[in-house]
């Protein structure tokens, strides 16, 4: 789970550029514009603060990919320290990242109650989107599975989440699954295993999975 939540979060960081760009645009391309038509000089002051800010923006993604490279040859207390930081002194959404690759590290070192801990903020933090909310959720619910506390609630959220309309909703009843065969519940684990099986929208991945673990349930 933790390599895919790394293919997540290299996904989120390209998307979080390219919003940015994108905002940056529709805020002042009009701007851009008159101001072309208008005054030379004041279309070069622009510029010279976009690019200010895009050169901002390119360090940060770069100190990001840094920390992530460590992350990867296990380096995990240059990694941890590097992750730190970013999320003391970067804008919200590479803090954000820097979280959830904070709770990540806990995650593979075998802290899961510190990666639970971290994830639940995460999920009750209402100054990031509500779909990275829903992430959390269902990655400390993953990690709360796995743990020998009884964690903080977040597999229960998760199953909430299974029947809305969250875009982890898919993901969610796989947590609700391997729940009840944790539980001894495989009744309850096979109808969850069923449903994903057949749903179409849900990842291809995800659906061949449910089938595999269907397959070995119903032998």
């Amino acid at each position: 789970m933790a390599d895919e939540q790394d293919i997540l979060l290299r996904e989120i960081d390209e998307e979080l550029k390219q919003e940015n760009l994108q905002q940056l645009w529709k805020r002042y391309g009009t701007l851009i514009i008159g101001g072309s038509l208008l005054l030379v000089a004041s279309v070069a002051g622009f510029q010279g603060w976009k690019t200010n800010d895009l050169n901002t923006r390119i360090e940060l993604g770069e100190r990001f990919a840094a920390a992530q490279s460590l992350a990867n040859t296990s380096k995990n207390a240059d990694a941890k320290d590097a992750f730190d930081a970013i999320a003391k002194d970067s804008p919200a959404g590479y803090q954000m990242l820097a979280r959830f690759q904070l709770a990540s590290l806990a995650a593979k070192q075998g802290d899961l109650d510190s990666a639970i801990g971290a994830y639940k903020n995460l999920a009750d933090d209402d100054g990031i989107a509500a779909v990275y909310r829903d992430l959390a959720v269902v990655l400390g619910a993953f990690a709360e599975l796995h743990a020998k506390s009884e964690g903080a609630g977040l597999v229960a959220r998760a199953n909430e989440l299974a029947s809305g309309s969250s875009s982890w909703r898919f993901t969610a009843k796989e947590v609700g699954a391997l729940a009840a065969l944790k539980n001894g519940d495989t009744k309850t684990a096979r109808i969850r295993y069923e449903e994903l099986s057949k749903e179409a929208a849900a990842p291809q991945g995800l659906r061949a999975r449910a089938q595999s673990m269907l397959d070995v349930l119903t032998e």
